[in-house]
């Protein structure tokens, strides 16, 4: 399915990669028009869930930040993989993908010395020339970058969008006057210099990431909303059942609270919601999974994460990263830079905890695209896509390139752009080759004008999913549409 996803995106230049006519430049890819859109609609869901019902403000922070944000926050020490080099082609590969991919073990938050030895004992060879493999290291994924015209002052790509929240909160908290809880949310570019960029939009070396980081009381386990949504059900693999090789638990979000599986409400609150959410996005909820992280791979401050896993073609894969990260990158910052990064709460400085929802959107239109991919007999793959995520909602044509009835047409398409459904008109080639390309791109209803319509007024409207025609009033276009379109 990857390969016939691919062909798709890039026929309808949905993703296609950078410098496409260099060769490409591996790990970035380029969004055309119709991805665009859907990237635009996928956002404007997000916000509408996780950012607009909550007392939630969002931010844009710098691309680039000096070298003491990423000593603070520990990143210049510790924002690294893995990486082995073959003593024979000299080719670098990431050790503990290399393991997985050969013995199929997970090996997620072992030691370099671990990696080496489980190399040396299964007597793992080089994947290109079958050659011995050197010392397992750990290699920085980090762009490093110099600023100013002497190029004295070091800086890098921000990795992640979580430290421009962090080093603003003096600012945002003397600003804003919040009361805990709150959250500050963020929509950006980050950039990750991986070693081998792969499966297409999953491991990319720029990539756009939607984070909220949540303040909390340290002292208050309760959030409001949570109300709202404590009966949602989670599928959690939780750590024990990793170790036993056992399946998924299903358990409703307060129970994972009440039975301590889950530390804390905001992070369950989250959780539901992302588990509705990726649902609504057409995910089935068999291939949606919480992996609880096991001990060797969360970060020593972390009192839980939490990732978000979608079974993919070529297998689990984390889209949403959930971390309770405490209070441990408020005090980093105000240890390194002097200034106290604090909440006054009746008159006493505090110190909040932060949960941190961290979603990738590459990954999840990928996951989407991957679901919505149809093949039922049509003659040419097609997207099912929810209409509220869908590039356009709306295709208008002329049966014929009749004059009368392009003008009708084109008069519908402005009449519904007034109304704010989003549509394109279009009379180039055959009917049913402009169906085929509205189906592909995800387009939920055609509007066909035929010779009919110039005698009473009615046109025909298409279901992209049972390909069953409606023939209605243009005057009833509006309130058919309005009942018909899938909202969030």
């Amino acid at each position: 399915m990857i390969e016939e996803l691919r062909q798709l995106c890039l026929r309808r230049a949905i993703f296609f990669p950078e410098s496409e006519i260099y060769g490409g430049f591996a790990g970035f890819y380029n969004y055309g028009p119709i991805g665009l859109k859907i990237k635009e609609n996928f956002i404007r869901a997000w916000r509408k869930v996780f950012v607009e019902p909550d007392n939630i403000y969002e931010v844009e922070t710098s691309l680039i930040q000096p070298k003491k944000v990423f000593e603070a926050s520990g990143h210049l020490e510790s924002f690294s993989d893995p990486i082995v080099q073959c003593k024979k082609c000299h080719s670098i590969h990431r050790a503990d993908h290399l393991i997985e991919e050969t013995l199929h073990i997970h090996v997620e938050g072992k030691s370099l010395d671990e990696l080496q030895d489980i190399i040396y004992n299964n007597n793992i060879k080089c994947p290109k020339c079958r050659g011995e493999l050197g010392q397992v290291r750990h290699f920085n994924l980090m762009f490093q970058t110099y600023v100013g015209p002497e190029g004295k002052e070091e800086a890098y790509l921000r990795p992640e969008t979580a430290q421009g929240i962090f080093v603003a909160f003096r600012r945002l908290v003397s600003s804003l006057n919040p009361k805990l809880p709150f959250g500050i949310a963020q929509i950006g570019r980050s950039f990750r210099n991986e070693i081998s960029p792969r499966h297409f939009l999953v491991r990319l070396r720029q990539f756009t990431q939607l984070e909220i980081e949540y303040f909390v009381h340290p002292k208050r386990k309760k959030i409001p909303n949570f109300n709202k949504w404590k009966n949602q059900e989670l599928r959690i693999l939780t750590r024990e059942a990793q170790l036993k090789n056992e399946d998924v638990i299903v358990i409703k979000a307060k129970d994972a609270v009440k039975e301590g599986l889950i530390p804390h409400q905001a992070l369950a609150y989250f959780m539901a919601k992302e588990m509705w959410f990726y649902k609504k996005l057409g995910i089935p909820e068999e291939a949606l999974r919480f992996r609880h992280m096991l001990p060797e791979e969360t970060p020593h401050y972390s009192k839980g994460n939490f990732d978000l896993e979608i079974k993919f073609d070529f297998g689990w894969k984390e889209v949403v990263g959930n971390a309770y990260r405490a209070s441990y990158d408020l005090e980093k910052h105000t240890k390194h830079s002097g200034v106290e990064l604090f909440v006054e709460e009746n008159g006493k400085k505090i110190i909040p905890h932060v949960i941190e929802p961290s979603f990738g959107v590459e990954r999840s239109l990928y996951a989407v695209l991957l679901y919505a991919l149809q093949d039922d007999g049509r003659g040419w793959k097609w997207l099912k896509l929810p209409g509220f995520l869908a590039p356009y909602q709306v295709a208008i044509f002329p049966l014929v390139k009749d004059r009368k009835q392009i003008q009708t047409a084109k008069k519908i398409e402005k009449k519904l752009k007034k109304f704010n459904i989003s549509c394109y008109y279009e009379d180039r080639q055959s009917i049913g080759k402009r169906y085929a390309k509205a189906d592909e791109i995800g387009v939920r209803y055609c509007i066909t004008v035929d010779e009919q319509t110039l005698k009473d007024k009615t046109i025909t409207v298409r279901d992209r999913d049972t390909k069953e025609q409606e023939r209605i009033e243009i005057s009833k276009l509006k309130s058919y549409l309005s009942k018909k379109l899938e909202t969030i």
